[in-house]
Formats: C-alpha cells, structure tokens, sequence
C-alpha cells in the first residue's frame, strides 16, 4: 500500500451543494430561497428584534436587559484572609463560622467561608471553614495550627 492507494470510505465524503449556478443544476435562478421576502435575502434571520408584527424577544423580557446573567446554582462564599486571622484571633483559637461571625468577618453568615492565603500566619490556629485554598493550607500547617473541612 502506497500513500497515492489511500481513499476515504465510500459515502463519507460528500460534495456541496453548489446552489444558483444556473438552471441545468438543479438548484439555480432562487436557489431554493423562493421567491421575494425576507428569507430570500442575504444575512436573512437570527435578528431577534423583528419578529414580523409580534412584540420582539428582547421587549418581552422582565427589564436588566443586557446585564447577562448569574448562574442560579453557583455559590457564593465568605472570604477571608489570613492576614484578617491573624489580626482577630489569639494563639490556638478555634476558628469557625460562628466565632468568624462574631468578630464580623462575614459579607453574609448564611453563605459558606472560604479561606484563603494573603498575608502571613504568625499564630498557631484551629481552623474549620468550607473550603480552604492551597497556599492558605501550607501556611496554616507551617505555623503549627490544623485545617479541618466541614462538610
């Protein structure tokens, strides 16, 4: 076998339509567009404001148009810092949501915490958040205190 023997399968490869090549062709003169109107035309459809009479997508919608959207499952987090740690809890101290509510380090006590890493850890501290970042982690363990994740 040469590389000049090599063909594809028959029938998985197809030719494309040439439309409006004349009337022999089969597809000539409107090219299967029909006659006038506006899917004759070039560029035709996909306009989501004409809607040909009936009141257009975009003016259906509730308002905040163009704003994008928030994904309805995503979940938002507390964060907080280690330096933010270090300034509010003595050596040892457990942190937990409800002691980081009282020293009103929460945005909002209903959503989970997140811990990340900015800053130094220069206190040994008992952690238990939702989620704790990498770096946040290896700074935590080097300074002698422990991580544990609440499921």
């Amino acid at each position: 076998m040469k590389l000049h023997d090599l063909v594809p399968n028959p029938g998985s490869k197809k030719n494309r339509k040439r439309v409006g090549r004349g009337i022999s062709a089969g597809q000539g003169k409107t090219a299967g567009r029909g006659t006038k109107g506006e899917g004759a035309r070039s560029g035709q459809g996909g306009n989501m404001y004409r809607q040909g009479g009936n009141l257009p997508f975009y003016r259906r919608l509730p308002f905040m148009r163009g704003q994008g959207f928030t994904p309805r499952n995503q979940v938002e987090y507390n964060e907080v810092n280690l330096d933010q740690l270090t300034e509010s809890f003595e050596a040892n101290a457990e942190v937990n949501p409800d002691s980081l509510k009282e020293a009103r380090l929460l945005r909002d006590p209903r959503n989970p915490v997140v811990i990340l890493g900015r800053g130094e850890m220069k206190v040994a501290l008992k952690v238990r958040a939702h989620r704790v970042s990498a770096g946040a982690r290896a700074k935590i363990e080097a300074a002698g205190g422990s991580v544990e994740l609440i499921g």
